[in-house]
């Protein structure tokens, strides 16, 4: 009896693989490449289990294979979103301002367990993926390691999810985020933040991350009067790339902009008070501009007045104009009735047109170099032979108007159809 439950599991597992196994061929009236900004026509994507095997205008669909017919559309890598917090969900701020949505955030730290924040996480990432988002960067705000469980529940088929990259616990000077603390409540800032103000507690932050599943390390610069020097920075730079990690910094000042321009972090996150010359620096040091401008009908969600927003989309503006990579980055973190996180975030995309960005510069946001920041362009943001089969179909052409990747209609991740 034990041996023939045996044979039967492994005939089931040896099914399982022949499955995932199985060759598909996408047939696609245009294929993009972003990273060249060409369209091809009347291309043959073979697909083998996770991977792509071939892509071209010849190529022979082998008998017995799937076809997925997508000749009427057109094909692109699967999209990135580079600052996202899949495990929070705020309610909207009582007034305008960046201070009303931290007031916001911290309700949701008080009231919300971690375990509830997986789950809307959960919810968020299939949101995302059937939005066409196959990869994403989440950059904290996650409760206790929220995001590494999501991360791990999603690479285990636990859940349906992008690829993610996580940072864990956030790591800020003394008071975090928060503007107005009470000595009553000392440990508020905790888990949602980690404090560290002296180079051994950012040594011992950026390790605790890394032991947690951290897969970047996200700094918040300059919340607070007192913020992190370039020398700080560098110190973390140096720690985080000692295994193999890169540094995000939030940085919401011009000097805090201009320390980790300096200091060579891999991304700045918003830095809506760039000015060109930090710009300057910025693209000198090559260090990347996740924006995370929001689209005007989600300002008052975000806490954002028309005056800033029209401040943040010049800003983008003037950092393309200056050769600055351009990731995309969301930073949505809070819901919408018949919105899912993915279709919020993907609105995004309005920005970068209302700034001018052509449909190149938009699509690499997205893709290319989305995938080097993120350190995954090796494997994914293209569609070549041996790169992940994360590939998405939208009825326009992005290359010709990039708003035509709000309509979304065939999602692909790792080989399987998502939608």
């Amino acid at each position: 009896m034990r041996r023939r439950a045996a044979s039967r599991a492994s005939l089931c597992v040896a099914i399982a693989l022949t499955a995932r196994a199985q060759t598909v061929a996408i047939k696609a009236g245009r294929l993009v490449d972003p990273e060249t900004g060409t369209v091809s026509t009347q291309q043959v994507i073979l697909v083998e289990g996770s991977r792509i095997k071939a892509a071209g205008a010849s190529l022979s669909i082998p008998p017995g294979t799937q076809v997925i017919d997508l000749s009427s559309a057109t094909v692109l890598p699967g999209l990135m979103d580079a600052h996202t917090h899949m495990c929070l969900v705020v309610p909207k701020p009582r007034s305008p301002g960046f201070e009303a949505a931290l007031e916001a955030v911290l309700t949701t730290a008080v009231f919300r367990t971690t375990g509830f924040r997986a789950l809307e996480g959960a919810a968020n990432a299939r949101g995302m993926l059937e939005a066409g988002f196959t990869t994403i960067r989440d950059l904290g705000n996650a409760g206790n390691y929220a995001d590494t469980d999501l991360r791990r529940a999603i690479e285990e088929d636990l859940v349906p999810g992008p690829t993610m990259i996580t940072a864990g616990r956030i790591i800020t000077p003394y008071g975090g985020q928060y503007s107005r603390l009470t000595p009553e409540r000392r440990d508020i800032g905790s888990p949602e933040y980690l404090y560290a103000d002296t180079l051994d507690e950012l040594k011992k932050g950026i390790r605790e991350n890394i032991q947690y599943g951290a897969g970047v390390i996200k700094l918040a610069v300059d919340d607070q009067p007192y913020i992190y020097s370039a020398e700080e920075l560098r110190f973390a730079v140096r720690e985080a790339a000692r295994a193999g990690l890169k540094v995000a910094a939030h940085c919401m000042t011009e000097a805090g902009a201009r320390n980790a321009a300096q200091a060579g972090v891999a991304s700045i996150e918003h830095g809506w008070r760039m000015t060109d010359e930090i710009l300057a620096l910025a693209k000198k040091n090559q260090v990347a501009l996740a924006g995370t401008e929001h689209p005007e009908f989600l300002l008052a969600d975000a806490g954002v007045s028309v005056e800033e927003h029209a401040a943040y989309i010049d800003r983008l503006r003037r950092a393309y104009r200056a050769g600055v990579a351009i990731v995309y980055g969301t930073d949505v973190f809070f819901a919408l009735p018949g919105q899912t996180r993915g279709t919020l975030a993907i609105s995004y995309v309005e920005s970068f047109v209302k700034a001018g960005l052509p449909p190149k510069a938009i699509l690499q946001a997205l893709t290319t170099n989305a995938a080097r920041l993120l350190g995954v362009d090796k494997e994914r943001g293209a569609i070549k032979p041996g790169f992940a089969a994360d590939l998405i179909a939208t009825a326009g052409n992005p290359m010709e108007d990039a708003m035509a990747l709000k309509q979304v209609r065939f999602v692909m991740k790792g080989g399987r159809v998502v939608r």
